[in-house]
């Protein structure tokens, strides 16, 4: 849209919002969807449906046959939605102090221009505002989940199976509390992550967008005054269908934005698992799992040299938690209207672009962080050679499974390694000279004495391979 030429001519340094100042580039693609520029498009679009739609349904008895030329030049017109139409409309709203009656005059005076003036009483047609904007809003909804932000989150997803899949069997010491645990792969610890956000976007993806379009307390009564007998829900609903969206038969003045709710409470979810995707990747980097390779010519501390911060996880915290902020804010304030109606929606939905901007710019943080990560494999097998009193449960479980079947002095095996282990380092040959004293059966003993830190990692390999599969089937 030509409105995103208008606002590069603005200096970034003078925005007041950072998405349109410093963070521009990132937040753009949803200009086209989100943007007040893009709410006047979807209600031209709707408006200019609305009318073709009456006019070809015949429920407004009298009215003469829209011609196909017409319906070309004004739906041409609807879709060439340019800067001209954006100052035609603010001129309009100088004098209504209305932003849909605008559109509405709008529309009337391009079609005495092709001359189907004697039509223009359809345009609106038994239509109250909300009418027009629940539907243009969810238009622009479905569009910037669907093509801007669920692609952008996918291309997350994708960045994380890569590493799982190069990082499968790349085994790293586990914390569990902040303490040394049972070892895992670093391509499993991923692969966790993998999976918790493809459970959100298949919700998201499953979202239902909403409309009504049903007069002004939705109970239909200009239609059937204006125009009795006529199938009234039936033609709202093949409308609301024909615009690609859902129908909500059951509305007051406004449709009731449970939807939005639902959808925005997906998306926040899945931006907290992204927040603890940012803050584990942070804290791997600080015990130095992860190394960054440092971009040429940056500076990583304006006075400490050596640093590179990794400021690509901490931007994604930030903007994560500010987007759900108004993720949690929208959802809340939407599903209260006073009895038929009130506007606290129209000044609130005015905000959904800024939480998506917002939640854009943090999926696009992480995608760049973790493109610029390198696995410190001699720092995990340092801290796995450290730790192998971790393996204390191995050998606690062999000795239970071995007591089971009837092993003789196998009994109180937690305790036995409790009091080797807890508090202080155990080397691997003190292990195995404690394994050697405890008689268990040479099988046993044989694999608990081949065991490392390193090789304790159960099948966690397979997982990470196996949920990354599903994912790439997935896509």
């Amino acid at each position: 849209m030509t409105n995103r030429v208008q606002l590069a001519q603005i200096d970034p340094a003078l925005a007041l919002s950072p998405l349109d100042g410093r963070y521009r580039a990132d937040a753009a693609p949803l200009i086209d969807y989100l943007s007040e520029a893009a709410l006047n498009r979807n209600r031209v679009h709707v408006e200019a449906e609305w009318f073709i739609h009456l006019a070809e349904s015949g429920a407004v008895r009298g009215t003469r046959e829209l011609l196909e030329d017409e319906k070309t030049q004004l739906r041409e017109w609807a879709a060439g939605f340019d800067a001209e139409t954006i100052d035609q409309l603010r001129t309009f709203e100088a004098v209504t102090v209305h932003d849909v009656k605008a559109v509405e005059y709008s529309i009337k005076e391009f079609l005495d221009q092709i001359g189907a003036g004697d039509l223009s009483e359809l345009v609106h047609f038994c239509c109250t505002s909300e009418d027009v904007n629940n539907l243009s809003y969810a238009l622009g909804i479905r569009g910037a989940v669907q093509d801007v932000w669920l692609p952008t989150a996918r291309t997350l997803v994708d960045s994380l199976a890569d590493m799982a899949e190069e990082l499968a069997d790349t085994a790293l010491l586990s914390h569990t509390h902040g303490q040394p645990a049972t070892p895992s792969t670093m391509g499993k610890e991923i692969a966790v992550f993998i999976h918790r956000l493809r459970r959100q976007l298949d919700r998201i993806e499953k979202t239902e967008f909403l409309g009504k379009i049903n007069g002004a307390t939705g109970t239909y009564a200009a239609h059937v005054v204006a125009s009795p007998g006529v199938d009234w829900p039936g033609i709202a609903q093949s409308f609301v269908e024909h615009l690609g969206l859902t129908f909500n038969p059951v509305t007051t003045q406004i449709e009731s934005h449970d939807w939005q709710a639902e959808l925005f409470a997906d998306i926040s979810r899945f931006n907290r698992i992204c927040h603890n995707l940012a803050t584990d990747m942070w804290t791997y980097i600080s015990m130095e799992y992860f190394t960054q390779i440092p971009v040429e010519g940056a500076t990583g501390s304006s006075t400490m040299p050596h640093k590179v911060n990794p400021i690509r996880f901490e931007n994604a915290e930030a903007n994560l938690e500010i987007s759900n902020a108004l993720l949690d804010s929208l959802a809340s304030t939407l599903t209260t209207s006073r009895l038929q109606r009130d506007l606290t929606d129209s000044t609130t939905q005015r905000n959904i672009g800024v939480a998506f901007g917002h939640s854009l710019l943090a999926l696009n943080n992480l995608v760049k962080g973790l493109g610029r990560l390198e696995c410190n494999t001699d720092a995990l097998s340092a801290d796995l050679e450290r730790n192998w009193e971790v393996l204390a449960e191995a050998i606690q479980s062999v000795m239970r499974a071995a007591f089971l079947r009837g092993v003789g002095g196998m009994d109180n095996p937690y305790e036995k390694l409790k009091e080797l282990t807890r508090g202080h380092r155990v080397d691997g040959p003190a292990l195995r000279e404690f394994v050697g004293g405890l008689g268990l059966p040479d099988e046993d003993a044989a694999r608990l004495a081949a065991l490392t830190p390193g090789s304790y990692v159960g099948i966690a390999a397979e997982i990470a391979r196996e949920e990354t599969a599903s994912w790439r089937a997935s896509r």
